[in-house]
């Protein structure tokens, strides 16, 4: 079968805040080309600390951090990356100030361009944040990756604008929270043309000590060049 396989991987890290180890040792595990990771270092000393973590996951920083306000972009030395970039949603007064982070890469000759998002726990700001992601989102050519805390179900508006026009996996078990997951709040979706060949979410006991949101692994196909 023709186009390149790449392994994408979305992950609310929860600040960073747990089982460190367990966390190294699940995204190693995994050995993703690409980790969109939200809840990232994006304060004091945050260059530094997306490098640590970065260094000991065995990848290299693509894009995120601060300027996307903790959305974080990583690659395995597999992945070319040739641009990236950030956006800020606008504040709501005594909000989380949040944004998006995006790399256009390439990997065994099939571009790419993947993004990353933490969406409002308040489902007010959620919507419009949503149709900003989506907006940017439509303005890139060629396949597209996205994946997101999405704080909400595929039930809530904000899942189905994101996921208007690309694919998603339909049926899925629940990412939050680990130790007892009940909700589906993360996801990763892909434009036509990309195939879905696996997509499953990690319930290792590991996993559920690395963090308070459970793994997304989706192995994609990318259309050949």
């Amino acid at each position: 079968m023709s186009g390149a396989l790449l392994r994408v991987v979305s992950y609310n890290v929860h600040g960073l805040r747990d089982d460190r180890a367990a966390l190294v040792g699940t995204v190693r595990d995994l050995a993703p080309d690409v980790l969109v990771v939200q809840e990232a270092p994006r304060r004091f000393r945050w260059r530094h600390k997306c490098a640590a973590l970065a260094d000991d996951l065995g990848m290299v920083v693509a894009a995120g951090g601060l300027p996307s306000l903790g959305n974080l972009l990583l690659v395995s030395l597999r992945v070319a990356v040739h641009r990236t970039w950030c956006m800020r949603y606008p504040l709501t007064p005594g909000r989380h100030l949040r944004g998006a982070a995006f790399a256009e890469g390439s990997v065994r000759g099939g571009r790419f361009t993947v993004s990353g998002s933490h969406l409002a726990t308040d489902p007010a700001e959620r919507p419009s944040q949503a149709a900003l992601w989506k907006q940017e989102l439509g303005r890139i050519e060629g396949p597209v990756i996205a994946a997101a805390d999405l704080n909400e179900g595929p039930g809530g508006g904000a899942w189905r604008t994101v996921e208007d026009g690309l694919i998603s996996y339909a049926e899925a078990p629940p990412t939050f929270p680990a130790a007892l997951p009940n909700r589906r709040l993360d996801g990763i979706f892909v434009s036509p043309g990309i195939t879905i060949e696996k997509y499953e979410i990690v319930e290792t006991e590991q996993a559920r000590r690395a963090s308070d949101h459970l793994p997304v692994v989706a192995d994609l196909r990318l259309p050949s060049s």
